[in-house]
């Protein structure tokens, strides 16, 4: 069983190369944009707080499975590393961890706007093309 969904997941990268090619990095911003524009439509400020939790957490979960697949070369687990911590940051600053202090109820639509221009930058950081199939697959599939 396992090796036929190991085996489906290597022709699905196959598949969707050229079309991750042209435009995966823009699903991941589009994953935090989404976050972002929830954010700005919901008025409870313990719900924006959720979604934003919620939206950091998911992507920290996906990169964790997609640095651990046997796929991903060292670079791409470096890179992961670094998206990863960055997300932590965003993490603490959200709930007021580590140092940080807690972004204000009233602040929380500026946050959200602070995510996704973080990870657009952290998107320039150099993923290998099979890195980043697995990370769209594994936000579709979980998130």
């Amino acid at each position: 069983m396992k090796a036929q969904i190991t085996l489906g997941i290597i022709v699905m990268m196959f598949g969707l190369a050229i079309p991750a090619n042209a435009g995966g990095k823009g699903e991941i911003q589009k994953y935090f944009n989404d976050a972002a524009n929830k954010v700005k439509a919901t008025e409870n400020a313990t719900e924006k707080r959720t979604i934003l939790d919620e939206s950091l957490k998911g992507m920290a979960k996906v990169l964790n499975m997609v640095q651990s697949s046997p796929f991903i070369s060292n670079e791409d687990g470096t890179a992961i590393a670094r998206i990863k911590a960055s997300l932590q940051e965003k993490q603490n600053e959200l709930t007021g961890n580590n140092g940080y202090q807690r972004v204000p109820d009233t602040q929380l639509n500026n946050f959200s706007n602070y995510v996704v221009q973080s990870m657009e930058q952290a998107e320039s950081i150099n993923i290998s093309l099979v890195a980043l199939l697995l990370i769209i697959i594994l936000v579709v599939l979980l998130v």
